[in-house]
């Protein structure tokens, strides 16, 4: 299918791609001019701004209740931005319709950026936030049995990471997972996925751009070849969360999504695919008004209320 008029319209007005070096300040500061105001969120039953004192340091995050409750499940929830930009605003409308749609609390993590701070930084204050949750269970009235970490793209990296640590490490709350259009190899070489040659240029994110956005995550030597950073390299996919993952046809990362399910699937672990057709990476971020891919959020929900 094509990409989606709506979709190829937007691109198709974007300035034309600079490979000039990448200034994270600057593109930050662009991304958050254009963050809703409040009275144009989505209402929610509360919304706070919290401090998570964790095992890797003070965390803030936001926490959001959809409704009025006595106990729920959380989702842990970890924004994209391939680990240098993004943050608790950038992510705020994704995280409230998450809220709205599974009718969990979600704990959005506003962890440390590249290159101020470089792997494994950020993985280790998502990890962190997701054994305070546990910890503060009855504070924060999770209901002790669904506890899902989710996240889009970089997040998708931290979410499938902290995941396969926690099962090493033989703690055993999480319940479920939940990608959307994760990055799962930073090993960018073109021959590994058809959809980086297919989606590799025309579409928003562009193949030639995952060099230099990651490089901030991974200047401190980091190895594409440690699980850690490059969740598909894992070597034992067994006894993971139940899983979802959602991805875009025309997105370079496609394909190493679609393979973590089928080797997910191919030891045993719930591992559910929905891709959708006509959509680009980031399309839950910026185009989940479109009514084709409204249904993203009743798709996540779903999955979350699943056993």
């Amino acid at each position: 299918m094509a990409l989606h008029p709506q979709i190829a319209q937007f691109i198709a007005n974007l300035p034309a791609a600079d490979h000039s070096p990448l200034d994270p300040v600057a593109a930050r500061a662009a991304e958050a001019a254009h963050v809703p105001a409040l009275a144009d969120r989505l209402p929610l039953q509360k919304v706070e701004d919290l401090v998570a004192s964790t095992e890797a340091g003070e965390v803030p995050v936001r926490i959001y209740t959809p409704t009025e409750g006595d106990s729920f499940g959380i989702v842990v929830y970890l924004h994209g931005g391939a680990f240098f930009s993004g943050s608790l605003d950038t992510h705020d409308a994704t995280a409230r319709s998450l809220a709205k749609a599974s009718g969990f609390k979600v704990v959005s993590v506003g962890f440390r950026l590249a290159p101020e701070h470089a792997f494994p930084a950020g993985l280790e204050d998502s990890y962190a936030v997701v054994k305070w949750v546990a910890e503060q269970g009855e504070k924060l009235q999770w209901d002790g049995k669904n506890l899902a970490v989710a996240g889009d793209s970089s997040g998708g990296t931290f979410t499938a990471a902290i995941s396969a640590m926690a099962k090493d490490e033989g703690f055993d709350k999480i319940s479920h997972q939940l990608l959307f259009y994760p990055s799962l190899d930073l090993d960018f070489d073109e021959s590994r996925y058809a959809s980086l040659r297919e989606n590799a240029t025309g579409y928003g994110l562009e193949t030639w751009m995952f060099k230099p956005h990651n490089s901030f995550y991974l200047e401190n030597g980091a190895d594409p070849a440690d699980p850690r950073v490059s969740p598909i390299k894992r070597e034992d996919f067994s006894g993971l969360p139940k899983t979802l993952v959602i991805t875009a046809e025309h997105d370079p990362l496609r394909d190493e999504g679609e393979l973590y399910v089928e080797r997910l699937a191919k030891v045993g672990v719930d591992a559910q695919l929905e891709r959708f057709d006509g959509a680009n990476h980031g399309f839950v971020v910026n185009f989940a008004w479109i009514p084709e891919f409204a249904r993203v959020f009743e798709t996540a929900g779903k999955f979350l209320s699943e056993e």
